[in-house]
């Protein structure tokens, strides 16, 4: 079978749930990957990277409580973390993927795609072999992004580490240099410290530039205080490998040298070579899309997920393939669309109710916009901060708990538009917030919203208190 209603480029979560939910509607699928089923988050991301993290993460957890610490009497396993990493990813095996795909309906084709007309994709296999498949309504991109690479002299040179040689390393390195402070560094950063490896940080700002100021401050002093030496403001210049090291020459006149150097300076998109240009579009290109995640200016093809540039997350990815699935599906069966904003056929959360969690020392969980976003869009805001460490629920959770709270209300229509929460186990917060912020619930109706006592959720309390 060569013809289908619906093709999908990109097997990773998000082309996953493009697949599904058009099959959901009725349509038939193919869908083509020439890497592993389940794409970076399976294998190279998400997973074995809080696989990486959560073992020093609970080890710590214990030793901030007074009885469960006189317990703990051993060091970190860290060859036992790594097997449970490999454990986590199937050994890089994707046999149970494949097995979900085939058992929903959907027909997996291996190779790599290349659009070469309207609606028309070549898959050439590992062998030399190529496949013409045609689609009857739609083709999705779902590619992903890759590592950047920085124009670094020698970097390349230096055979550096991205995220995929990160979290799928065998062993910890003695030392690790890493450029960039944003959420892979900053991850990476906390997981090889919790080893024992020797991390120096090398940002051009501040960590997590993105968030609010001070959840970058909390998590430099975290890092710190696992043994990391972060440097901020600076860059390198260059580097190269000699023998087992790399030296790297930064602006301020100083030097690193470690091991392994990992460049986390941010993300490109996969859509080199896929054939863009055959279809009046730039190769190499973030796709430009609508809120139905429809290609501007090409009404059969969809980019969905890191490839639009619009939120580099998997669960956003995730969200845009449902609305992407449902809208491709109904636009075929001639149904009603959905398309106004909050509608099911639109990702109207990406603009400005995106969640996010570092997974850090502390940790990082935020929702909506940060006080200078908020500002900077023309909101008539109040930002209302809380010491995290002066709810009875944290302070019960863990012995001498410390973090921060921040609400931005949007005070015109008296809702939040943005919350941030840092410290230890904050990421279980972060799903109320998101609630309260996608469903702009009135700061009055939140009063009754009564969180149980004694436990970290208390914080919504304490803030309401304090901007009464």
């Amino acid at each position: 079978m060569n013809d289908y209603d619906v093709i999908v480029i990109g097997a990773g979560s998000t082309g996953e749930n493009v697949a599904d939910r058009a099959r959901a509607g009725g349509l038939t699928v193919a869908i083509v990957e020439d890497e592993l089923v389940g794409g970076d988050c399976s294998y190279w991301a998400c997973m074995p990277s809080k696989a990486l993290l959560r073992s020093a993460a609970a080890l710590r957890a214990a030793q901030n409580v007074a009885g469960a610490a006189e317990a703990v009497t051993g060091d970190l396993d860290v060859s036992a973390v790594f097997a449970r990493r490999d454990r986590t990813v199937h050994d890089w095996d994707d046999r149970g993927q494949v097995d979900w795909v085939e058992s929903v309906g959907i027909d997996l084709v291996r190779g790599r795609a290349e659009l070469t007309g309207v609606r028309e994709v070549a898959v050439r296999d590992a062998d030399g072999g190529e496949r013409i498949l045609t689609a009857r309504h739609a083709v999705a991109v779902c590619t992903g992004s890759a590592a950047f690479m920085p124009d670094i002299p020698g970097l390349r040179d230096a055979r550096p580490w991205t995220s995929r040689e990160a979290t799928s390393a065998k062993t910890a390195p003695s030392s690790l240099a890493i450029l960039g402070g944003g959420v892979v560094g900053v991850e990476m950063a906390t997981a090889y410290a919790g080893f024992g490896t020797e991390v120096t940080v090398v940002s051009r700002g501040s960590l997590l530039s993105g968030q609010e100021p001070f959840a970058g401050e909390l998590v430099q002093k975290g890092l710190e205080s696992l043994g990391a030496t972060v440097k901020t403001g600076v860059q390198a210049l260059s580097a190269h490998r000699e023998d087992d090291l790399v030296l790297m020459e930064l602006d301020d006149g100083s030097t690193v040298t470690a091991e392994e150097v990992l460049v986390a300076t941010g993300r490109t998109p996969r859509t080199h070579g896929i054939g863009l240009d055959r279809v009046g579009l730039t190769d190499g290109d973030w796709l430009q899309v609508d809120d139905s995640l429809r290609v501007r200016g090409v009404d059969w093809l969809y980019g969905v997920g890191d490839v639009n540039h619009r939120a580099l997350l998997t669960h956003q990815g995730k969200y845009q393939a449902r609305a992407a699935g449902d809208v491709i599906a109904a636009r075929a069966n001639g149904a009603e669309i959905e398309d106004a904003a909050w509608g099911r056929h639109v990702a109207t959360a990406d603009h400005r109710c995106v969640p996010q969690v570092t997974f850090s020392e502390p940790e990082v969980a935020s929702v909506g916009l940060t006080a200078a976003a908020a500002a900077e869009a023309g909101l008539d805001i109040r930002v209302v901060d809380y010491e995290l460490g002066h709810v009875a629920g944290s302070s019960l959770h863990a012995d001498g708990y410390h973090g921060r709270a921040r609400m931005v209300v949007d005070e015109t229509r008296r809702v939040i538009a943005g919350m941030t929460f840092v410290g230890q186990d904050v990421a279980e917060l972060l799903q109320a917030a998101t609630i309260a912020v996608v469903g702009e619930v009135p700061i009055d109706r939140l009063w009754h919203a009564v969180p149980a006592y004694p436990t970290m959720s208390e914080i919504w309390l304490r803030l309401l208190e304090s901007y009464r």
